[in-house]
């Protein structure tokens, strides 16, 4: 283990080169004006980190190697000179993207969009959080509410701040029907926040675990689509026409092939999972009004207390597989590539 003292600590990076991710021995970083150091207590792998293998990202890696992660929770260590409203030991969690004006017209939809071209995600192009200390921009991060949970809750900085604003943005009434397509580290919280605002749910996946895990979530119905040849017919069945809105948390480009099938006539189809390949949609559908497209992210610091007070409120957790040393990050990967665990994988230290 890294400490203050010996000013180095274990970090997991992608290597660009090799496209491979390293556990190195580097220094510990040190706090800008706007900066708060951060004493990880969980990072949580997010499937959008992958993306740095598949080099499907506009965020390149600045440096040959670039710590990962943009998923966290820790204690306040050190803050930087014009940092307000935090303090020293402060549990704190983060946004993905850092560094943004937070002022502009793009700033109020996605930091990334600054029109300064500051913004920056945290292990795409700034260094993330799959470290024993990270940095993070304070306007980025808020304290976590009394008593809220560190472990489950890192996951929540980004699968569940999406999830939230992806249910809460297909705009349904209590009663109505949403379909979670995907049902992995994303799915299984948007399931529990659907619940929670009185929806009716479906859960679509190819995974039974996955199923199983959302079932005793408390999702109405489980389909595995691959062996329900007629999922789309049992739906429209059950839901008398189909689902209000299905919202797609999953990276697979088939998951959005089945995702229009379970929605009614004018249903929403909320984009959330990024596959590898875009997307095929017809355009004769939407200008016929066959069904609607939305999407949401993570989105901007304004809107993360929300998403996190909510989760607090209503016991919203991640169920989340942990290991405890930075050495383990070869085996989240391999999990989350495996397509099969359920729920989010993290990293706990001490």
């Amino acid at each position: 283990m890294g400490s203050l003292d010996s000013g180095l600590m274990y970090a997991a990076q992608y290597n660009k080169k090799t496209n491979k991710v390293e556990v190195n021995h580097i220094p510990i970083p040190t706090c800008k004006d706007n900066e708060i150091l951060i004493k990880t207590r969980c990072a949580s792998l997010c499937h959008s980190d992958l993306m740095l293998f598949w080099g499907h990202t506009a965020e390149e890696p600045p440096t040959d190697t670039i710590t990962i992660g943009h998923e966290n929770t820790g204690f306040v260590v050190a803050l930087g000179k014009d940092v307000k409203n935090f303090k020293i030991g402060d549990p704190v969690g983060c946004l993905g993207c850092s560094y943004a004006c937070y002022e502009c017209e793009g700033c109020q939809v996605h930091n990334l969009f600054c029109e300064k071209g500051t913004g920056r995600m945290h292990g795409f192009s700034c260094e993330g959080h799959f470290a024993e200390y990270s940095v993070a921009d304070c306007r980025n991060a808020m304290v976590l509410p009394d008593g809220m949970d560190m472990i489950t809750a890192a996951p929540l900085f980004c699968a569940g701040i999406t999830a939230y604003h992806a249910v809460k943005g297909c705009n349904l009434q209590e009663g109505q029907w949403i379909a979670i397509v995907g049902c992995g580290g994303l799915g299984h919280l948007a399931i529990q926040y659907a619940k929670a605002m009185k929806l009716k749910t479906i859960g679509l996946d190819i995974s039974n675990a996955q199923l199983e895990a959302v079932k005793t979530l408390g999702a109405d119905i489980v389909i595995n689509t691959m062996e329900e040849p007629n999922y789309e017919a049992k739906i429209k069945e059950l839901t008398n026409g189909g689902c209000h809105a299905a919202a797609v948390f999953s990276a697979s480009n088939a998951a959005y092939e089945t995702a229009p099938k379970a929605l009614r006539i004018n249903g929403l189809l909320m984009v959330a999972g990024i596959p590898q390949r875009p997307l095929s949609i017809s355009a004769l559908d939407i200008l016929l009004g066959k069904y609607r497209i939305a999407g949401r992210s993570s989105g901007i610091p304004q809107n993360m207390p929300e998403a996190i007070m909510f989760s607090h409120e209503h016991g919203i957790k991640s169920h989340i597989t942990t290991f405890n040393s930075i050495h383990d990050i070869h085996k989240l990967i391999d999990l989350m590539n495996s397509g099969n665990a359920a729920g989010r994988f993290g990293i706990v230290l001490d």
